[in-house]
């Protein structure tokens, strides 16, 4: 069903709710949206294969409610709920996951409901009435949109370590290095290894001063102290926590991204 641009708010006897759906799954995402189509209080569903996804459709959207996978790689739906309920007009959250050891913490942020897989048609009839209740209650305020700032996703990163997690800020690391399925975060407090690959990594970070070197490698422009030949004739971008390879392919996007930043002053980094 399309959405049409109506000026009137949207009655509660006819389906209107605009929902967004997060799985990194592809199997279950598409079990998510067949069973959101399929019911009457739903006008559109959006779906998205990860956090970035969710957060590009909500900066060109507007949806009453997410439902939000948990365990997804580099921004759990935690964290993703986290930074939705900082928007000025947040939608509503439901959490879909096949744990149910995260439901203090979700209901903790706001969420409406907590729906274990596999999801019942019951159970998100339930969740689907909470979700109607709590668009009906808003007298229509200003809905997050295009205009609207969305949190930045992925200024730090968890990791693990020694059986804890703790946050990795970006604005701490040098550069990162692909290591199959995983990054490694090279940063004054040491190598931290993330669950994503580096192609992705390099989609959240290009707004933020990062650039790839080289098919394995993204450096922080910041962190560039000088360019170095190598023994061979290739190029080195030098950092206070190494070299990092720079392939002929990039090199000159590097210098002129090097150019850019130094005369916009970027180069300055707290020690």
């Amino acid at each position: 069903m399309t959405v049409q641009e109506n000026p009137q708010p949207l009655q509660t006897s006819a389906p209107g709710l605009r929902v967004l759906a997060v799985d990194d799954v592809p199997a279950a995402l598409d079990d998510l949206c067949s069973l959101l189509r399929e019911a009457p209080e739903v006008a559109s569903v959006t779906a998205a294969a990860d956090p970035l996804d969710a957060l590009r459709s909500i900066r060109g959207g507007e949806y009453d409610a997410v439902f939000l996978d948990i365990a997804m790689p580099g921004l759990d739906g935690l964290e993703l709920g986290e930074l939705l309920r900082k928007l000025a007009t947040p939608p509503v959250i439901v959490f879909v996951t096949a744990y149910d050891e995260h439901a203090i913490a979700a209901f903790g942020i706001g969420a409406v409901d907590y729906l274990l897989k596999p999801v019942r048609a019951e159970r998100l009839a339930d969740a689907l009435g909470r979700v109607a209740r709590m668009a009906s209650a808003d007298e229509q305020p200003p809905r997050a949109g295009a205009d609207a700032p969305v949190p930045d996703a992925m200024a730090a990163l968890p990791v693990e370590v020694g059986g804890r997690t703790r946050y990795v800020q970006r604005s701490e690391v040098r550069f990162a290095e692909a290591h199959g399925d995983y990054v490694r975060l090279h940063a004054p407090s040491g190598v931290h290894l993330v669950r994503m690959p580096i192609s992705r990594l390099e989609e959240y970070w290009e707004g933020a001063g990062f650039v790839r070197t080289h098919r394995g490698f993204l450096v922080a422009l910041s962190a560039v102290r000088e360019l170095r030949s190598d023994s061979v004739g290739g190029v080195l971008a030098h950092t206070d926590l190494g070299d990092v390879p720079v392939s002929r392919r990039h090199a000159r996007q590097l210098r002129e991204r090097l150019l850019k930043a130094a005369q916009q002053g970027e180069f300055e980094r707290p020690t």
